[in-house]
């Protein structure tokens, strides 16, 4: 998506921010984009969970034991990879986009106590909201090309010719957890971790709900909104 549209609000240099949304809200479209708005870095979970495991980091060589193991990382941990980015990261230069972290109170309580640490603190806490018959509409029409990540929809954004992929003409494939059984587990789990977490965010003052049901575009222009402090 294009970070157009910029020019006419007054944006800060600088975020450092929590991106919350059930799946098939747009997390993936919108996270991206701010961390090219501002020059920050996206610092996904799971991406960030890899990329330290393959850097064979001692974060990411204690990662690996618990995840060969089958276990679930530490908060500790995954806060220490947070920290890790902030400071040696060179695109977390102008801050960062966390999407993923925190996902209950107590992690988000240990990642404003790093911060704190730094003498820093969150901007913001953006939660995409969107109604779950909705997304199970978008999410059952999900298509995707293996190979390169390239994400289509059998009704909002179709390949050209049918099933195949516009750029290699590769067949395309539904994701296996893409169906409603499965994504009505997912968004009951995301409902009864998040709303604890926004309500910690909203208690702090920073929590900003966004209507994901919205046009990209539209949902884009209601961020910079946010980003350059204009009552929502």
């Amino acid at each position: 998506m294009s970070t157009s549209g910029s020019s006419e609000f007054k944006l800060p240099k600088a975020i450092r921010m929590v991106i919350m949304g059930p799946p098939g809200s747009g997390k993936g479209t919108q996270a991206p984009s701010i961390a090219e708005q501002f020059c920050a870095c996206h610092l996904a979970t799971g991406d960030m969970l890899r990329a330290a495991v393959a850097s064979g980091s001692e974060l990411g060589k204690q990662a690996k034991k618990i995840m060969d193991a089958g276990g679930l990382v530490s908060d500790e941990i995954m806060v220490g990879m947070i920290k890790d980015n902030i400071e040696n990261n060179a695109t977390c230069k102008n801050g960062f986009i966390l999407d993923g972290f925190p996902r209950t109170v107590v992690q988000a309580e240990k990642l404003d106590e790093m911060l704190d640490a730094r003498k820093q603190s969150l901007d913001h806490a953006v939660e995409l909201v969107i109604d779950d018959a909705l997304l199970v509409a978008r999410i059952t029409g999900r298509l995707v090309h293996p190979a390169s990540g390239r994400s289509y929809h059998r009704i909002f954004n179709p390949p050209v010719r049918l099933m195949l992929d516009d750029v290699t003409g590769e067949p395309l494939v539904q994701r296996s957890d893409d169906n409603e059984a499965t994504l009505g587990k997912r968004l009951k789990t995301y409902h009864e971790q998040t709303a604890p977490v926004a309500a910690y965010y909203h208690r702090k003052g920073i929590l900003r709900q966004v209507d994901a049901a919205q046009k990209p575009s539209a949902v884009w222009h209601t961020l910079l909104a946010i980003f350059a402090g204009q009552k929502q």
